[in-house]
């Protein structure tokens, strides 16, 4: 499991990049990831979900938007 450092670490990765793909503001990249059900699975150590890369994940939040 990560530790909480690296967890928050990795969440601005995703959240920036998440920002950038959507064009739209950190703020509500942020709102948009803490909302998904992909957020939910990341702090849940059991799916492992933090050994994905960065991308991996945000491509999962979009994917979960579009739905």
């Amino acid at each position: 499991m990560l530790s909480d450092l690296l967890l928050w670490n990795k969440i601005g990765r995703i959240v920036t990049l998440l920002s950038e793909r959507l064009g739209i503001s950190s703020e509500h990249a942020l709102d948009l990831f803490y909302n998904s059900k992909t957020c939910e699975r990341l702090h849940d150590p059991t799916t492992q979900l933090y050994m994905f890369s960065d991308m991996y994940i945000v491509d999962d939040v979009i994917r979960e938007i579009q739905e």
